[in-house]
């Protein structure tokens, strides 16, 4: 029905940076760049008839925090009593949930459940593991475990069989043959407040945390839709046409009047009745000429995202920071890469962690130093050449301390009939020799 304008997508962005046409919210498109390619695409190609009639911009007006199943690792969820009798792993996977969203972990991760047994059974003992190996389902089998949680996901890319050649997927059969259900938090547990990082970042002392790369609300995409009316009645039908058109839908919309100019119209509308609801205000004139749409940004979860920055209240050497990070890991030995121009004796005032691989993450960090698990070589040099000084624990050391933490907070919220327990096979496959 639309034809004939190929290049209407290309006019609306070159809209969108005209300092002049949008000068009252240029700071708001400097840190908020459009990103449902995939939603605006579909725009591009069925909806705006006329290039000049119609813009889309971004916009930092906020979506309610979602906070009802945002829980930190260091809350007590004292609204709910503790279990008193068997628990089953339903009520088990709630807790798991309660304690951290699964809706943190990294949108390319594997999370939750990733091995149901085909009969449900009552949980009695779970088993804690930063990776599933064989020697720790070995572990899990002879303890009859009925729940592994395992903190790096078994099952990580697609699979289109599964046999027992691959050692992951004979892993995979052999705790469905055991009856044993397997679970994996990964990066939710790197982002909650209180879980994997901020446990990395005590490492070298109390000081002003702050998180590197924020994570948002998990609340559903919306956008906001402005529009002009021309007069009381054309509204209505507008109004009854778009609740026709997202039957289900949660429309919200507020109209102000104008004596010249009819009422604007701004609706809110879920990101899956923004199509529908296009559509339809581009069969009325008036709108189709006025229309503005604008993405809702979600709004930041304060304390929750991937790695950590330390202020610190006394700042320390390198060397002192060294030492720390042993005793917090539970190691004898750290690789250390000195900045450019720091000694063992350099000050530390300030430290920046991301638990496991955290190249992307502290990649431009202003920081003193770096502590993570592990980096590329180009990584280093780099961090070391802007002056940081870099510790490295390998992968797995970075994330396996903070098991014996959340081994006892889970407890906590579990029925006493559940037995929680560490891995005493799981270990990092590289040693100094």
């Amino acid at each position: 029905m639309l034809t004939g304008y190929k290049n209407v997508f290309q006019r609306i962005l070159s809209l969108i940076c005209r300092r002049s046409y949008h000068e009252s919210i240029s700071q708001t498109l400097a840190c908020s760049p459009l990103s449902s390619h995939s939603k605006l695409s579909a725009l591009r190609s069925s909806f705006f008839s006329d290039p000049s009639h119609c813009s889309i911009r971004s916009c930092q007006l906020s979506t309610h925090l979602h906070l009802c199943h945002c829980y930190s690792f260091s809350c007590s969820l004292s609204h709910s009593s503790r279990p008193t009798g068997p628990m089953d792993l339903k009520e088990v996977l709630k807790v798991l949930e309660q304690l951290a969203p699964l809706s943190l972990a990294e949108s390319w991760d594997n999370v939750g459940l990733l091995v149901e047994p085909i009969k449900c059974r009552p949980i009695k003992t779970i088993l804690l593991t930063n990776d599933l190996t064989d020697s720790v389902m070995s572990e899990a089998e002879a303890m009859n475990c009925d729940l592994i949680i395992s903190y790096h996901p078994l099952l990580f890319h697609p699979i289109k069989c599964l046999v027992s050649k691959d050692w992951k997927q004979r892993l995979a059969i052999r705790a469905i043959t055991a009856g044993i259900a397997v679970f994996s938090p990964h990066t939710s547990w790197d982002s909650v407040k209180g879980g994997v990082n901020d446990w990395l970042v005590e490492g070298v002392g109390s000081g002003k945390v702050s998180v590197l790369s924020q994570a948002f609300s998990s609340a559903p995409q919306s956008h906001k839709l402005e529009f002009t009316a021309r007069s009381q009645e054309e509204l209505n039908t507008i109004m009854a046409e778009l609740k026709g058109m997202n039957s289900g839908v949660n429309l919200q919309h507020t109209a102000v009047s104008s004596e010249t100019d009819g009422f604007f119209v701004s609706l809110i509308c879920p990101d899956s009745g923004l199509t529908p609801s296009v559509q339809t205000l581009l069969q009325h004139a008036t709108p189709s000429q006025s229309l503005s749409i604008l993405q809702v940004k979600k709004r930041p979860l304060p304390g929750y995202g991937q790695g950590r920055l330390n202020v610190l209240d006394e700042p320390v050497t390198v060397a002192a920071a060294v030492q720390q990070m042993k005793s917090h890991l539970g190691l004898n030995h750290l690789r250390l890469a000195l900045g450019a121009q720091q000694t063992l004796e350099s000050i530390v005032s300030t430290v920046a962690v991301c638990a496991g691989s955290g190249g992307s993450v502290l990649k431009g960090v202003k920081a003193d130093l770096y502590i993570t698990g592990e980096m590329s070589h180009h990584e280093v040099l780099d961090s070391v050449a802007a002056g940081a000084s870099v510790i490295l624990s390998d992968h797995s050391n970075s994330e396996r301390g903070f098991l014996a933490v959340f081994k006892k907070r889970l407890a906590g919220h579990l029925s006493n009939s559940v037995t929680v327990a560490l891995s005493r096979a799981d270990r990092d496959p590289l040693e100094v020799v």
